[in-house]
């Protein structure tokens, strides 16, 4: 059985190995990561399930941004083991994460992904509001954690403030 944990200082090298393994070589060069830089992730709501051995099965992390001086959470990356793929990790990191943000008063999640797979937990494309460059479009996506929480908010994403 997975045990679902905050992720913690300690963990960092091993989620950011995780991160490498699973994603493309430059990842870090991709518009969102210019977001994050410099900015400590929402601890709260970054995660990690490790399986009964202990290694890091999957991870999730959350970041505070703003749209048009509107907070927004930030989700990404979230990233499972090859070896556990298949296993509904991904799913369970992004339900459990989503309603602990809920729980703990935000409004809006959004995130740079496939429609396809966001779809089921009720992202949608954010058709207002704008990602810094090199982003397609189609791929910038919202999720409202209070009823209308992205109704009238269009601009481009930007670092939190004080970040």
């Amino acid at each position: 059985m997975y045990q679902l944990e905050q992720e913690t200082p300690a963990d960092w090298w091993e989620v950011e190995a995780l991160y490498d393994l699973c994603f493309a070589p430059g990842r870090t060069a991709l518009s969102s990561y210019r977001l994050r830089d410099g900015v400590p992730t929402v601890a709260a709501l970054s995660a990690v399930l490790r399986d009964p051995e202990g290694p890091v099965a999957a991870a999730i992390r959350y970041w505070p941004a703003e749209v048009a001086g509107h907070d927004v959470l930030l989700l990404g990356p979230v990233a499972v083991h090859p070896t556990r793929q298949g296993e509904g990790l991904g799913a369970f990191l992004i339900t459990e994460t989503l309603r602990e943000a809920r729980n703990l008063g935000w409004d809006r999640v959004m995130l740079v992904g496939d429609a396809p797979y966001y779809r089921r937990f009720g992202f949608r494309k954010l058709e207002d509001v704008v990602m810094p460059p090199p982003t397609n479009p189609d791929r910038v996506l919202g999720v409202a954690l209070t009823a209308g929480a992205w109704n009238g908010i269009t601009g481009t994403v930007t670092k939190a403030r004080g970040a």
